[in-house]
């Protein structure tokens, strides 16, 4: 089985310089979606043919299982799909997808590769409003004869509520006949695919349909209002099955999963959530709204605060996490941490039970266990050049407005008094300050405004 997917369109109505098929949905471009779709199907042969914005397209989207054909003309359909035949055998069927259409499921190319396993199969929908679409035309016996474009239909043709998709399925060995068969003498002066459902019929091929599960599986992308449209479909299958999966969702229309998400047993996501790249999160953890985790791991029982951003980070189990927290690539909690309001993390490693509550910056540090770190306390550690670790070991105290500029080390146990410009390591157990003389200026007076 060969899949050949169309997706030299120019799209422009998207008014954009970029391609169509390149405009994302979920965080991925719309040719990406079906082309995991189509690897899910396992093809001999796949197969993309390019055109508007080629180079683009292929730059994004290449891989070793693709190949590639240009329709250098965008002269309809069949004459896309005759770009791609010089790489197509003899055998087997060639299933025919379509870059700007993304939601189709593989479930449902089955369905229609099993319908057209000894003919013809074409995937048709049923649309309250047909316009626009190819109607699907049978005899009194309900077998399909042809399909008639919108600008070609008499009027009871228009009447017809079965739409054909644009997908099909046909026999490999059959496609060079057809294809060199088609004609251009219709309204759009175009070489249609359908045409072939015409063909088949007169060599006495069986035609049969599959229709997908939703209409939303074959709605295609023509303008940013339908890319909107798509997008919200899409979040809300994600959202349906992470409901029916047991996640506690504050509100479905309310979830954005621009990648994967995976989770244990009675996790609970409130309103406005993005999550990106691959999330894991464990059982029964938290998540407060308008939150956006990248690539994070959240371990069970941890509860994560409104408004707090990380990216690229391990958190541990029951950690507490903001509001307005940061974490930075390279950040990994133990359990238990506590990461305050306003703290940004940044490639540190934080052990358990320690907490960084208010106001603070770590970067390049690594902290033990039972640790402290008070208001306003951040690691120095660039230099206008280069970067520098902090190591705090277990169980130390550090006072609020501390400074620690690294390379410096702070021994087990020890205490840091507030305000403290640390230069050198502190000895473990004991109490290390470094602070101006306090002095008192009398008969200083604050400057006042000075009127204009």
């Amino acid at each position: 089985m060969n899949i050949v997917i169309l997706a030299a369109g120019q799209g422009k109505r998207m008014h954009s310089n970029l391609p169509k098929v390149l405009h994302p949905i979920a965080g991925k471009p719309l040719l990406a979606h079906v082309i995991d779709t189509a690897r899910q199907l396992a093809p001999e042969k796949l197969i993309i043919v390019r055109g508007h914005g080629g180079d683009a397209v292929q730059a994004c989207v290449a891989a070793d299982d693709i190949g590639w054909a240009e329709q250098a003309q965008q002269l309809g359909t069949g004459h896309a799909l005759a770009q791609a035949l010089p790489q197509l055998g003899d055998a087997g069927l060639t299933l025919v997808l379509y870059g700007d259409v993304p939601l189709t499921t593989a479930d449902t190319l089955k369905r229609l590769l099993h319908a057209a396993r000894d003919g013809l199969a074409i995937l048709t929908v049923d649309l309250a409003v047909p316009t626009g679409y190819g109607r699907i035309v049978r005899d009194g016996a309900g077998l399909v004869t042809s399909i008639v474009e919108e600008k070609d239909a008499s009027p009871a043709q228009k009447a017809i509520r079965e739409v054909n998709t644009g997908i099909m399925a046909m026999p490999t060995a059959r496609l060079a006949d057809w294809l060199g068969s088609l004609k251009n003498d219709n309204a759009q002066g175009e070489y249609y695919l359908t045409d072939t459902v015409a063909l088949a019929v007169a060599e006495g091929l069986p035609v049969r349909t599959a229709q997908p599960v939703g209409e939303w599986e074959v709605l295609g992308v023509n303008s940013k209002v339908q890319l909107a449209e798509l997008e919200r479909q899409h979040q809300r299958n994600v959202a349906d099955a992470l409901l029916v999966a047991g996640v506690r969702l504050a509100d479905p229309a309310r979830i954005d999963v621009r990648g994967s998400l995976s989770h244990g047993r009675d996790v609970a996501i409130d309103v406005g959530c993005v999550f990106e790249g691959q999330v894991e999160l464990g059982d029964a953890v938290e998540i407060g709204p308008y939150c956006v985790l990248k690539n994070v791991k959240v371990g069970a029982g941890t509860r994560i605060a409104a408004f707090c951003h990380f990216e690229d980070a391990v958190i541990g189990p029951d950690g507490v996490l903001g509001p307005y927290a940061r974490l930075r690539p390279g950040a990994e909690l133990g359990p238990e941490v506590h990461i305050g309001n306003f703290v940004e993390v940044k490639k540190s490693r934080i052990a358990a039970q320690s907490k960084v509550n208010h106001l603070a910056y770590i970067g390049d540090a690594e902290i033990g266990q039972r640790v402290n770190v008070g208001a306003g306390t951040i690691t120095c550690n660039y230099d206008g050049a280069n970067k520098f670790k902090t190591i705090i070991e277990d169980d130390v105290f550090i006072g609020s407005d501390t400074q620690l500029v690294a390379p410096v080390t702070v021994g087990r146990g020890a205490t840091l008094g507030a305000g403290t410009t640390l230069t050198k390591d502190a000895p473990p157990d004991a109490l290390t300050v470094s602070r101006a003389k306090q002095v008192t200026l009398s008969g200083w007076q604050r400057p006042v405004k000075e009127k204009k």
